[in-house]
């Protein structure tokens, strides 16, 4: 992101500034958004200085998804005293995937699928179009038994008895991806516990479920359904 100041501060005082925006910080949403207006927490990873010149400054900025870079730049420059807005941005990095390893040009998309249509060679379209699986692959993972996806499928939360493994970094309330025992992505829920809580259970829900990947009758049903 390029920063504009609208007047010229040392770098020792905008570094210092920009260390008071790493971590928690409120953010209400601008005019010009898709949202509402209300005021909510946001996590800034990391805010690196890569040049300053006293009036554009180049900054990479870590942050959670839904933070607002251009309020991020205007808040900076309240805090300088000086006003500052968001003059370019450009986004390096989303999830596992980053621009100089999955990313591509739409030509680069076009000639892809010209090639498999054309030509019958998917190798290209291959290298473009990943699973689903890679878009979770930074996630908290929990492997469940094949006789427990299809009532996921059909909508249950997770309990402990279909658990087969899980990583040892999931923690209460973070987002974590349910996987088959061949890898296939199921669903994405919110723990209720931590990793550890989890493996000393031996029943109970632990995965409220948010949204569901993989289609009901796949798998074959191991559960009973509700009479009417």
């Amino acid at each position: 992101m390029v920063v504009q100041l609208h007047q010229p501060v040392s770098e020792n005082k905008l570094r210092e500034v920009f260390s008071k925006f790493v971590g928690e910080i409120y953010q209400r949403p601008p005019l010009r958004s898709s949202v509402k207006r209300t005021i909510r927490i946001r996590r800034i990873h990391y805010i690196d200085l890569i040049e300053y010149n006293g009036k554009y400054a180049l900054v990479r900025v870590g942050c959670q998804a839904g933070t607002y870079m251009r309020k991020l730049a205007h808040d900076i420059g309240l805090i300088l005293g000086v006003g500052a807005h968001m003059r370019e941005l450009r986004r390096t990095r989303t999830g596992p995937f980053k621009e100089d390893e999955t990313l591509v040009k739409m030509q680069d998309l076009s000639e892809a699928i010209y090639m498999w249509r054309e030509e019958g060679d998917e190798r290209y379209l291959r290298r473009i179009i990943l699973p689903v699986e890679v878009a979770v692959s930074h996630l908290p993972k929990i492997v469940i038994r094949d006789t427990a996806v299809d009532a996921i499928a059909h909508g249950a939360s997770l309990a402990v008895p279909g658990i087969t493994r899980l990583t040892n970094n999931i923690v209460k309330g973070s987002l974590v991806a349910i996987l088959t025992l061949k890898g296939e992505l199921v669903a994405l829920g919110e723990a209720l516990y931590s990793a550890d809580q989890i493996t000393s259970m031996n029943k109970g829900i632990v995965v409220k479920i948010k949204r569901v990947y993989i289609e009901p009758g796949i798998y074959p049903a191991a559960w009973r359904k509700c009479k009417q």
